[in-house]
């Protein structure tokens, strides 16, 4: 199962799109919270480690030398999963809009759908370069 079948936005197709005309940079990273950022190389992007796409898994997001520790929350609509990040201590939750190759953009917008249960879908991703960072 790839992340493009886990959270289908309609939106993905005008990001893609977006990401290959302008060539977009990386603004930060999702990594799993295990993982630590570090910079890579000479480029000075952060890199992190991959994480399980389900309910309650926690994932930092890293930004300009700033770790932000969020909690990712997943939600089921027939079969369809889609993955939501949530900054700690805070109300809003971002979709992970697929943006590619093990990238996304992070987008406000209320969950749909209902709470995945039992560690559903669980699929493992790599980090998530985010092409669109929210002001946190």
């Amino acid at each position: 199962m790839t992340f493009r079948t886990i959270a289908p936005l309609a939106l993905w197709t005008v990001a893609q799109l977006s990401v290959a005309a302008t060539g977009d940079a990386s603004c930060g990273v999702l990594s799993g919270a295990s993982g630590g950022a570090a910079a890579s190389g000479a480029s000075s992007v952060a890199t992190g480690s991959g994480f399980a796409l389900r309910d309650g898994e926690p994932v930092d997001f890293i930004a300009g030398g700033k770790t932000v520790r969020g909690t990712l929350h997943v939600a089921s609509d027939g079969g369809v999963y889609r993955a939501y990040w949530q900054p700690q201590g805070r109300p809003e939750r971002y979709v992970l809009a697929n943006a590619g190759t093990d990238a996304v953009r992070l987008i406000a917008m209320p969950v749909q759908g209902t709470p995945a249960t039992n560690g559903m879908p669980g699929t493992t991703v790599n980090a998530q370069q985010v092409l669109s960072c929210p002001a946190l």
